[in-house]
């Protein structure tokens, strides 16, 4: 499989924003400063990051480089191995336990069975960790690493405040978010990152996936989340049992949100097991 990576911007965006995106697979997002430049996401291999290291060509090496990888998921940090020697990596503090986590290293040998690409990856954790928040401070611009869990425990998302734009990551996205697992407590999590989200009143939220840049996104997300949790609550209990409940008249992806044309059956499948996951978290959330 080949993933063709290019750079594109969205219209309005202030231009020291460049999006690097990676074919249909996730965005990484570059931010030039006066004193820096910053990497949000490595990609999913090194010789993705590698190219776009090399598309971003000068604009890469005239300042000292910054990574941050906003969680510990394949298609956000695999690219790190590009980056060692080159800058520095930041992360969350949870994303190390996810790190040493056995399945981490499980997920790299399913996925190299199944595509070549993957063969060169090495696993490479952050440099510099955090607990909370933490502010990368540019001289023209400010990053405000947010700590915003629900997605997965480690998740963070990149508030700059001098242009009202926050990078969002996976904490939003379109058409649905996925929650970590089906456990009440990270759906509550979700929703209130997707809160702080939407309370930073930004003028453009960028999600890795979805290709959009609508403030609108966070209140669909949310807005979602509050029919599925109308909709679990008028069922009765013998009905949360169910494992086809995902698939019953008004329960169904396409019943909360309009899947977009031309959408992937891979990438609709996709986001159907994240609303599975999430009308599970919504059932648990009503029971407690």
């Amino acid at each position: 499989m080949t993933i063709a990576v290019k750079l594109c911007s969205y219209p309005g965006l202030d231009d020291r924003i460049t999006i690097v995106r990676a074919g249909d697979e996730v965005d990484s997002v570059f931010v030039r400063t006066e004193k820096f430049n910053v990497l949000i996401d490595t990609l999913g291999t090194p010789e993705l990051c590698q190219t776009a290291l090399n598309l971003l060509g000068e604009k890469a090496r005239d300042r000292p480089l910054i990574v941050v990888n906003s969680h510990m998921d394949w298609d956000h940090f695999w690219g790190n191995a590009a980056i060692i020697g080159k800058a520095p990596i930041i992360a969350h503090a949870a994303a190390l336990e996810r790190l040493r986590d056995l399945s981490c290293l499980q997920t790299l040998r399913e996925k190299a069975d199944q595509e070549a690409r993957f063969r060169s990856v090495e696993l490479v954790g952050p440099d510099i960790t955090f607990s909370g928040s933490t502010i990368l401070h540019g001289g023209d611009l400010s990053l405000e690493l947010i700590h915003t869990p629900g997605h997965t425990p480690d998740h963070i998302a990149v508030w700059i405040p001098e242009i009202r734009v926050c990078l969002a990551v996976d904490a939003v996205e379109h058409p649905i978010p996925e929650v970590w697992s089906e456990n009440a407590d990270d759906l509550r999590l979700l929703r209130s990152s997707l809160l702080r989200i939407r309370d930073l009143n930004a003028q453009f939220i960028i999600p890795a996936h979805g290709m959009r840049s609508s403030p609108s996104t966070v209140d669909e997300n949310l807005a979602y989340f509050e029919t599925l949790s109308d909709r679990v609550g008028s069922l009765n209990e013998g009905q949360f049992a169910d494992p086809a409940l995902s698939r019953s008249p008004g329960l169904r992806l396409q019943d909360f949100v309009p899947l977009p044309n031309g959408m992937a059956a891979q990438t609709i499948e996709f986001y159907e097991k994240c609303h599975q996951t999430n009308l599970r978290a919504t059932i648990s959330a009503h029971k407690d």
